[in-house]
């Protein structure tokens, strides 16, 4: 079996994780019946990543304020290796957010993550665009929230047609959106985004639809566009790779999403 690229996974400081996942399963569950399989930790993530021949995690962290950036960028330093890769956060009311695009590229990180609900803004917000235009100039990767949040109320912050609106102001941007497009909003999803060339990852949406239907809107999306995602520790990576593969995507198509769309972004295949 090959080994696996999991795009989407959260973890936080030693000290930090089990006030933290206690806070965001509080959020959660205000309105879903949501869990936590792991504690947050990174030991914790390794050791599911062993369980399930997952070779190298993505963590996507979210500064929540700009004040957070540096001890966020400071943390992805102390964690990174062969395994773990990284993804810092810059908030968008950072007064110097092109210039923390700069640094984040200068330490060496692949890319950088965004929330619109839990940073407070839309997509298609005008304030990020130099952020967006630097992002590009560096040829970072940027994996979105996109969809709705099962934590907050379904203000359209991050759906479909803003995030083609964004692509098209900034073509060059290689945007990662999560949750097979835009989480509880697939719809809109196959309207406006399926068949372009826009990166997908499945995280938290395969248990959402009818088995024909995930792999129907997989199955119509460039197959080089289309990445594994389990959204650790909020669903189980064991079990997230099983739902990739009951879908009966084919040997080629399943190779291409557990490891070589992630592996060619993030120019991965020339240090292997």
């Amino acid at each position: 079996m090959n080994s696996i690229i999991d795009f989407h996974t959260h973890a936080f400081p030693d000290k930090l994780a089990d006030r933290a996942i206690q806070a965001l399963l509080e959020e959660g569950q205000k309105k879903h019946d949501v869990k936590a399989h792991l504690d947050g930790k990174i030991s914790s993530l390794l050791e599911s990543m062993d369980r399930n021949n997952i070779e190298k995690s993505v963590i996507c962290s979210i500064a929540t304020r700009p004040s957070q950036f540096e001890p966020i960028l400071e943390w992805s330093k102390q964690i990174r290796s062969e395994r773990i890769i990284p993804f810092p956060s810059i908030h968008p009311d950072a007064p110097n957010g092109p210039e923390q695009v700069r640094q984040v590229k200068a330490e060496g990180f692949k890319g950088i993550k965004f929330h619109p609900y839990y940073q407070d803004f839309d997509i298609d917000d005008r304030r990020l665009f130099p952020i967006y235009e630097e992002l590009q100039r560096q040829q970072l990767t940027t994996v979105m929230h996109t969809g709705f949040d099962l934590a907050f109320e379904r203000t359209r912050r991050c759906d479909p047609v803003k995030i083609v609106s964004v692509l098209d102001a900034f073509p060059g941007l290689r945007l990662v959106t999560t949750h097979l497009g835009a989480w509880e909003d697939w719809e809109e999803v196959e309207k406006h985004m399926s068949g372009k060339k826009i990166y997908m990852e499945i995280s938290y949406s395969l248990d959402c639809m009818a088995k024909e239907t995930a792999r129907r809107r997989i199955m119509n999306h460039p197959p080089d566009h289309i990445l594994f995602g389990s959204d650790s520790p909020w669903e189980d990576q064991g079990r997230a790779i099983s739902l990739l593969k009951d879908l009966g995507l084919g040997e080629d198509m399943e190779r291409m999403v557990l490891k070589e769309n992630a592996e060619r972004l993030l120019h991965l295949s020339d240090t292997n």
